[in-house]
């Protein structure tokens, strides 16, 4: 950086003016590099400071300055700075030793840098109690003007960072807002439509306490102001009798006797009015007017910004939830809540996701994600990302895969964003769940025995990423699954960042308190996500949040009932063998041994077929179904569907699916991804023509 030209003329401390302090006026010197501020015997004194009481910063003054000064000039020094201007100047209500009230004037030259950049800042202070010429009712007068002058700025400073209507009537209704322009009541109106809608009202009450609603036609001040985008002013209690008779009653037994009603227009055109009642009679001065016509533009600023500010975050809301699900289907089997609050930053919401997808025969899928960014754009893109994510699952994709092309779908609408995300497929028959992450946080299981833990689940990269080199040259989807057991009683919990988020603190400290609050939560699911979500509420952070507790529901399986499954490699002449010897064992444990050869047979064609007709091998499952049926499954990852054919008298083929037609009571073909599975079940109980 370039070296600052120092003027020559001015050194530090700046050398303190004889004429100056001759009229009571002190010098301050503020170095802004390096937190500095000089001040000379003239400038303690009228703080009434003794030298060594000062800490030589600008935090020194705070001693001496009312409570909410320092940080109003602050304010107009950085918007002084933020504007480029030279100088700037303030009243500011400052406290003497002995705890009386006085004002002091600042007025501050800001040295610049020849880029622009604010390095120094020299200035003077006087004392504006005192000033020459300003004796006894005069000197009074002075005082509440620049008293108003200090409210109306102060209060103007505080409505700029007002973000919701709400926080605009706050502000008003404070008495140290407004109460020292000498308003006995505040009253704020809205305009909706052809009406005016009375928001806020202070100590007196509303005036006209009875209507809430108001007619922009009326013969009321408030309607009259806005009708005509002039202010209104009262001087008297005959003025208020005779103008507006149908306020007259409401006026009466009040000690009103002034008042006044301010326009609140925003470009061009009526927001609302802000009306101030006033125990004083007579006029207004034309300061105190344009004093008046100032508070009024402001508020009206603030008062547009907060109507835009609600309008943008419930149109971007709206959006939000149009794009989640509009119910949450029933289980059978299980128990699901989800919930989901937004993060109230305008426009800013977020691409938080939940879905539930019911697969049949006791199986669901539950999801949960959130597309990186706060705004629309986010929240649309995660309306697209859910509704393929549920068509990939609902097609038949196993988890990883479907995980894997809804990456490359994403990648595919280049939005240069990313989204993570937790898949669980859960059978609640057997109660095994095949669960899959892209980035994003592990679940949470809570135990019938009240036990809590965090599910370390295999993952992959954020959806949206490219995958690793291997996973381009079609070895791996990128996204491995881990199987859980998830028993009778127990409770799965999938959840966004914004759960666990506690801004200042320590990484791990939301997680901590997540699994506390889970261990100690009550077992209803509901009452448990409310529990969740008043975490948020005490301590959460500023994103949004979505949360799915699944609570398996039912009594346990009978010993040997869970599901048998392996894996067949092409040429691996043990594993069908295995395997049958596997589902013999299992059926005459489950009661149908009286069918073990028929069932044994037909899994040994599925089997077969898969290793000979198709490239890569498959797993075999077998299982229990919620209707008392023996399930065996063979996946593959060849696509072609399979057909009955009848084979010739020497044909060594063909015989496989008519085997399993006459031998099963039920089979069938269904499509999983970029494979298919074929399944065949079983009456547990003997046939009634057995024998």
């Amino acid at each position: 950086m370039a070296r600052r030209a120092e003027n020559p003329a001015v050194g530090w401390p700046a050398r303190p003016d004889t004429s100056l302090a001759l009229n009571r006026m002190g010098t301050f010197d503020w170095d802004l590099d390096g937190g500095r501020m000089h001040l000379d015997p003239t400038a303690l004194e009228v703080l009434d400071l003794r030298q060594d009481e000062y800490d030589g910063t600008p935090g020194g003054l705070r001693i001496r300055l009312a409570p909410g000064e320092e940080a109003r000039l602050d304010t107009r020094v950085a918007q002084a700075i933020k504007d480029g201007r030279s100088h700037y100047g303030a009243y500011v209500r400052s406290r003497a030793r002995d705890g009386s009230p006085t004002w002091t004037h600042i007025q501050g030259h800001i040295l610049r840098e020849p880029s622009g950049r604010p390095y120094r800042v020299i200035g003077i202070l006087r004392d504006a109690a005192h000033d020459p010429g300003e004796p006894g009712a005069a000197g009074e007068e002075i005082e509440g003007r620049r008293r108003m002058t200090g409210v109306v700025e102060r209060t103007t400073a505080i409505l700029a960072h007002a973000r919701t209507v709400n926080d605009v009537t706050d502000i008003l209704k404070d008495p140290q807002a407004l109460g020292h322009l000498g308003a006995v009541s505040v009253m704020l109106g809205v305009v909706d439509g052809g009406r005016i809608h009375l928001v806020a009202e202070g100590q007196l009450g509303s005036y006209v306490p009875e209507i809430e609603y108001t007619r922009i036609d009326a013969r009321l001040p408030m309607s009259e102001a806005v009708r005509t985008m002039q202010s209104v002013y009262l001087v008297s209690r005959e003025e208020f009798q005779q103008r507006y008779p149908d306020l007259w009653p409401y006026i009466e037994p009040l000690s009103v006797r002034s008042g006044v009603y301010l326009p609140l227009i925003a470009q061009g055109r009526p927001v609302g009015a802000l009306g101030l009642l006033y125990t004083r009679d007579g006029d207004f001065t034309a300061e105190e007017r344009n004093l008046l016509m100032a508070l009024g533009s402001g508020v009206a600023q603030s008062l547009q910004r907060a109507i835009l500010f609600e309008q943008e975050h419930d149109l971007a809301e709206g959006l939000q939830r149009a794009m989640l699900p509009r119910r949450i289907p029933d289980v059978p089997g299980a128990r699901i809540a989800v919930r989901y609050r937004s993060a109230r930053m305008g426009r800013d919401i977020g691409g938080d996701w939940y879905d539930v997808v019911p697969l049949g025969d006791g199986r669901v899928g539950v999801m949960i994600g959130d597309v990186e960014g706060h705004d629309t754009d986010a929240a649309a893109v995660m309306g697209q990302l859910r509704i393929v994510m549920r068509a990939y699952i609902v097609e038949g994709h196993t988890p990883g895969a479907a995980m894997a092309r809804a990456s490359a779908f994403l990648r595919e609408l280049e939005t240069e964003r990313f989204a993570t995300c937790t898949y669980a497929e859960v059978d609640l028959t057997t109660g095994m769940a095949r669960l899959v992450r892209a980035g994003h946080l592990d679940p949470v299981v809570r135990r019938g025995d009240g036990s809590v833990h965090r599910v370390q689940v295999a993952g992959g990269l954020p959806l949206g990423l490219p995958p690793p080199p291997r996973e381009q040259s079609g070895t791996g989807s990128g996204y491995p699954v881990t199987s859980l057991e998830l028993h009778p009683g127990d409770t799965l919990l999938l959840c966004t960042d914004g759960l666990i988020e506690r801004p200042g603190a320590e990484p791990d400290s939301g997680m901590r308190e997540l699994m506390a609050a889970v261990h100690s939560g009550p077992i209803d699911v509901e009452e448990l996500a409310d529990v969740l979500c008043d975490l948020v509420g005490d301590s959460g952070g500023g994103d949004d949040m979505a949360m799915l507790v699944l609570r398996r529901r039912g009594t346990p399986t009978a010993r040997g009932g869970g599901p048998l499954q392996q894996r067949l490699e092409p040429g691996d002449t043990k594993a069908p063998a295995l395997a049958r010897h596997l589902i013999r064992a299992a059926v005459a444990a489950w009661g149908a041994r009286h069918r073990a050869d028929e069932i044994e047979l037909a899994a040994d064609e599925l089997m077969t077929n898969a290793l000979v007709h198709t490239e890569g091998g498959g797993h075999v499952s077998m299982r229990l179904t919620a209707q008392g049926r023996i399930r065996i499954e063979v996946e593959d990852s060849s696509s072609a569907l399979p057909r009955r054919r009848e084979a010739g008298d020497w044909a060594v083929s063909g015989r496989g699916l008519m085997l399993v037609d006459r031998l099963a009571d039920e089979w069938g073909v269904e499509p999983r991804g970029g494979g298919k599975c074929v399944w065949c079940e079983f009456e547990l109980a003997a046939p009634e023509d057995a024998g």
